[in-house]
């Protein structure tokens, strides 16, 4: 079977694309879809009342916790504040899970359609497409609406997946899911969270393990093959991840909807906010641990990412 962009053919005396191992993995992981899978239409109960006095994310990691403006603002007003929030990060999810089942169909245009690992990637995208569904869905039920992109975003978000291969398609991958990933499986138990929410992360978690366990796998095995010059544009470029991620995090339009004043000033209090330092840190630590350890984490990739508020 070949796989065209991860089975660079290997010179003698070099290491050879572990194709056995792969396909392995992707099987694997089918069996795991299989069995453990979930359609949000059924999976939540959308006719349930949103219960009163909850919150749509956790206080503690909304981005002006801690801050004298959140000191001023009502109980009613900070709930309405996780859910514009909660509205923003969802609106960011679809508009990356959309992003990377667009990079996976180019791809598959190029794959064998009978090997085990083109069945993961169709599989999938099946997950992505019921997670968009699932977090618009909340976003309606929550009674907010989505946040949409600029032009030039949009621009942007059809231009690349025609620049996601080899080892920068799955590390764009994991940037899209990993961050959101690592803070869901905190809040997701939080007892001041809507159960809808709490319901939605659960299933998330599920089925994002999946696919991120692909894709730093599908990392781990070009790790051997890849040129330098596949090592430098994707130890690198990931850093542009860090300040599109801070702004998207501190869209001033939440701030609006949210009914504060001056919605440009909570975005500048937000972003030099060490609550909410400390919470982008944290759901960027086991994502960066993992680059370091695939020699993925590059001087420009590690300075914009601190840049940003990502690193310590």
């Amino acid at each position: 079977m070949t796989v065209v962009n991860d089975n660079p053919k290997a010179a003698t005396g070099k290491p050879a694309y572990d194709h056995a191992g792969r396909t392995a993995i992707a099987n694997r992981l089918l069996k795991g879809s299989s069995a453990r899978s979930y359609d949000p239409v059924v999976e939540l109960d959308w006719d349930a009342p949103l219960e009163e006095g909850k919150y749509f994310l956790p206080p503690k990691v909304l981005s002006l916790y801690g801050t004298p403006l959140w000191d001023q603002m009502s109980e009613e007003q900070r709930i309405e504040l996780s859910r514009q929030e909660m509205a923003n990060v969802l609106s960011v999810g679809i508009w990356f899970e959309n992003l990377l089942n667009r990079a996976l169909l180019i791809r598959l245009m190029r794959e064998d359609p009978a090997a085990a690992t083109s069945h993961y990637e169709l599989t999938e995208m099946g997950d992505e497409c019921r997670h968009m569904t699932m977090f618009g869905k909340v976003i309606e039920r929550s009674g907010a609406r989505p946040y949409m992109m600029r032009r030039w975003e949009r621009w942007a978000m059809l231009a690349m997946p025609a620049f996601m291969r080899g080892t920068f398609m799955w590390v764009v991958t994991l940037v899209g899911e990993e961050l959101f990933d690592a803070l869901q499986r905190e809040m997701r138990t939080d007892p001041q969270l809507q159960p809808l929410v709490a319901r939605l992360m659960q299933i998330h978690v599920t089925e994002e393990s999946r696919h991120i366990g692909f894709a730093r796998d599908g990392i781990m095995r070009r790790k051997p093959v890849r040129g330098r010059f596949e090592t430098l544009v994707a130890a690198n470029l990931h850093g542009l991840g860090g300040p599109a991620f801070k702004r998207l995090f501190t869209n001033p339009q939440m701030y609006k909807r949210a009914g504060i004043a001056n919605p440009r000033q909570a975005a500048k209090i937000a972003r030099r906010n060490p609550n909410f330092h400390e919470v982008t840190v944290k759901s960027f630590e086991p994502l960066s641990a993992f680059l370091r350890q695939a020699g993925l984490m590059g001087p420009v990739g590690e300075y914009l990412w601190r840049k940003a508020g990502f690193l310590p």
